[in-house]
């Protein structure tokens, strides 16, 4: 790896990092509100700010990562690696944070959903999205969310609703989601029911 050649990351790790970490825990702490990073840092190939903020904020040598094909490239790898210390992994069974690229097929099969004594060991993960706010509109509710919020995320068919359903069922195990877009992101942990 060649550092010099290295997207930069965070321009004040220790402070950035802090005042992203409040961002995320405001997006999750009130799922379907739409956050704002500022200051995310582009990142290298097709990742979104939000996306590299979100894994250069809650990656490190513990988390492992798995990336989809259209993201899994050496310029991706590598700056997560050098900014963030966090592991690539091949297999999504193995993955803590994982990120794809909405669209694709059964978006959750495969991912760790935790256990009823350990659903804290559940993967999260972060799709990529064309807007938070130009698709069919959703409404979501459970914690967090006082009485349910109206959500329009694009880029996302009835399959993946149907799919979230089933994994909202298996709470307190499922996966999480966060949604991203340009600098901004928006939560949906696993508690969330969303109407089809």
């Amino acid at each position: 790896m060649t550092t010099s050649l290295l997207a930069p990351g965070l321009a004040d790790p220790s402070h950035d990092a802090q005042r992203l970490f409040r961002d995320v825990l405001d997006a999750f702490s009130h799922p379907g509100r739409i956050v704002e990073l500022r200051d995310a840092p582009a990142g290298p190939g097709t990742l979104s700010p939000a996306a590299v903020a979100f894994l250069l904020t809650l990656a490190d040598r513990e988390t492992p990562l798995w990336l989809e094909a259209g993201l899994d490239r050496q310029e991706v790898r590598d700056f997560l690696r050098f900014h963030a210390g966090a592991p690539i992994v091949y297999g999504r069974e193995a993955a803590t944070l994982a990120v794809i690229i909405a669209g694709g097929g059964d978006p959750f099969a495969g991912f760790p959903i935790g256990t009823d004594t350990y659903p804290d060991r559940a993967a999260t993960l972060v799709i990529e999205v064309p807007s938070l706010e130009a698709g069919p509109l959703r409404t979501w509710r459970g914690p967090g969310i006082d009485g349910e919020v109206r959500v329009a995320i694009d880029g996302l068919g009835n399959g993946f609703w149907k799919a979230w359903a089933a994994n909202h069922a298996l709470f307190p195990c499922g996966v999480d989601l966060v949604f991203t877009s340009g600098s901004r992101l928006l939560a949906l942990p696993r508690s969330v029911a969303v109407e089809i």
